[in-house]
Order: C-alpha cells, then sequence, then structure tokens
C-alpha cells in the first residue's frame, strides 16, 4: 500500500485515489498504471464495442425460462443487478427489503458509490453486499471510472444496471455493455421537468400533478425510453418536502415492480425506442 500512495502522490492525484482491496480488483497494480497512464493520453482509451447481448435478447431469454420454470414447478433464476448510488441510498433500501421479503425475484451482487461517505454503502455492507466506492477525483476523466465500475460490474455477473440515486453521468464502457439495460429512477413524469431538480422544478411551475419514471439510460439525460410512470396529485398547501416525501414512497414502489418485470422477462423496447410491457 505505501508503494501505491508514494504513485498517488507522484502523480499529483487526491488522497481518496489511493485504491483498497476491497474497493478494487486484487489487481491494483495494473488498474492504477492503466488509470494513470490513460490520464495523461486520452488516445489510449479502450474503444468499446457492443459485445453483450441488449434488453431484449435477455428478456425473451427470461420470458422462455420462466415459463418452462412454471410447468416443472421450479423457480426461475433470480435477476442478478448492480446498483449504483451516490447518496442515502433509500431506493437501495427498497430493493434489498423486497428481495428479503420474497417478493422481488433479484440478486444485487455490486453496489457502485460515486461517493466513498455514501451512506447507501451502509446499507449494502448491512446487507452482506459487495461495494465499490470511488469519487470523482479517483480519475481525471470519468470515463475512466466508468472503465473500473464496468470492469467490476460484469466480473460481479450483472445482467442490469440499476441507477439508484446516480448523481453521475454514464458512458460508453457502461452504456456499451449493458445496451439497454442500464434502468434510472427519475422524480417527475419526463419528459417534463428533466435534470436534477426535478422535484423543486415540478414544484416552483405549480403542478397539479408530478409523478416518477423510471427508464432505460442513454447517453443523454433523462431521454431513455421510459419503462413506467405513475403519478403524484400534488396537495393544495404541500411544502417542496412534503412533495418529495411523496415522490419518494411512490419511487420505494415503482423501483423493485419495474425490476421485477425485468427479473420475469417482460420489458421489450420497440424499434420506434418506446417500451411495451407484456403480460404475465
Amino acid at each position: 500500500m505505501d508503494e501505491h500512495r508514494e504513485e498517488i502522490e507522484a502523480a499529483d492525484l487526491p488522497p481518496e485515489a489511493l485504491p483498497r482491496d476491497f474497493f478494487f480488483s486484487s489487481d491494483v497494480d495494473s488498474e492504477l498504471a492503466r488509470a494513470m497512464a490513460e490520464a495523461g493520453n486520452p488516445a489510449a482509451r479502450r474503444v468499446v464495442a457492443p459485445l453483450a447481448p441488449g434488453n431484449n435478447e435477455i428478456q425473451r431469454a427470461r420470458h422462455e425460462a420462466r415459463a418452462a420454470a412454471a410447468q416443472d414447478g421450479a423457480q426461475l433464476a433470480p435477476l442478478k443487478i448492480g446498483v449504483l448510488i451516490s447518496g442515502s441510498g433509500t431506493n437501495l433500501q427498497a430493493l434489498i427489503d423486497r428481495i428479503a421479503a420474497g417478493e422481488l425475484n433479484a440478486e444485487i451482487v455490486l453496489v457502485v458509490s460515486s461517493r466513498p461517505s455514501a451512506a447507501g454503502l451502509k446499507r449494502a455492507a448491512d446487507a452482506g453486499i459487495q461495494t465499490l466506492a470511488l469519487s470523482k477525483e479517483l480519475y481525471a476523466d470519468p470515463w475512466d471510472a466508468d472503465e473500473v465500475i464496468a470492469t467490476e460490474l460484469e466480473r460481479a455477473g450483472a445482467e442490469y444496471i440499476v441507477m439508484a440515486g446516480y448523481m453521475r453521468k454514464v458512458h460508453e464502457p457502461l452504456l456499451a455493455l449493458w445496451p439497454d439495460r442500464v434502468v434510472n429512477i427519475h422524480p417527475a413524469l419526463l419528459p417534463s421537468f428533466q435534470g436534477a431538480h426535478g422535484i423543486q422544478d415540478a414544484f416552483d411551475r405549480g403542478v397539479k400533478v408530478t409523478g416518477v419514471t423510471v427508464h432505460f439510460a442513454n447517453a443523454v439525460y433523462d431521454q431513455g425510453p421510459i419503462i413506467a410512470q405513475e403519478a403524484v396529485r400534488v396537495e393544495e398547501g404541500w411544502t417542496v418536502d412534503e412533495l418529495e416525501a411523496a415522490i419518494h414512497k411512490v419511487e420505494h414502489q415503482l423501483y423493485p415492480h419495474v425490476v421485477q418485470l425485468l427479473a420475469d422477462g417482460r420489458v421489450q423496447v420497440n424499434d420506434d425506442r418506446t417500451v411495451s410491457v407484456l403480460p404475465e
């Protein structure tokens, strides 16, 4: 660890860049060397090709497997998901609770946080879930950070990536390896009130109805195919805090519901980039 500390200091990187064995793979030396080299040489970035199957292929396979399992009286294997967080992790907790209650056929194989201090990391640890934490200062280039995240998610066997209050944009290392398999939740009825302040923006506009959207993420903020939405009526006299509480209550119900749809193989992305949910 001392030699890594010296390399970090020599490269003028922040202390957060010091690798920790439980954050990264055991091959810390090669990860550190690659990141430091690429930080000074953007041309050295890995070219990511969409080698992995897309959503529809995965969904068809799970739908067929579920039908076969039902005939045999067996249980379909849980959907393996990686969860990305940046803060308190309340949506993560909603997923953990539903899984523990046997109401969500999924397995969280890795929780990734963009902030080492995120409270959601403790929620994951308390549930016995492997974690990966890094700050945006870890690498000068967000692409490099996403490469590390993609490597660890791939190693963990994640079939889908679930963004749960993740306050960073995802890039090609994730989007290409999980095509239409990165899911995000937004606290407004998209396409209205896009961006990081959906609740406040809706409140300031004085809307009478807002809500929650779950959608596939793409390279443009809040513009991927919409999977599900649920409305929230804004009651007269509510403060923005009361609206936020109502939004979060819906999020904690809608997100596990959508993950279960994915686990059942019922979500299809159409050619026009709309989404259809197949009947049971």
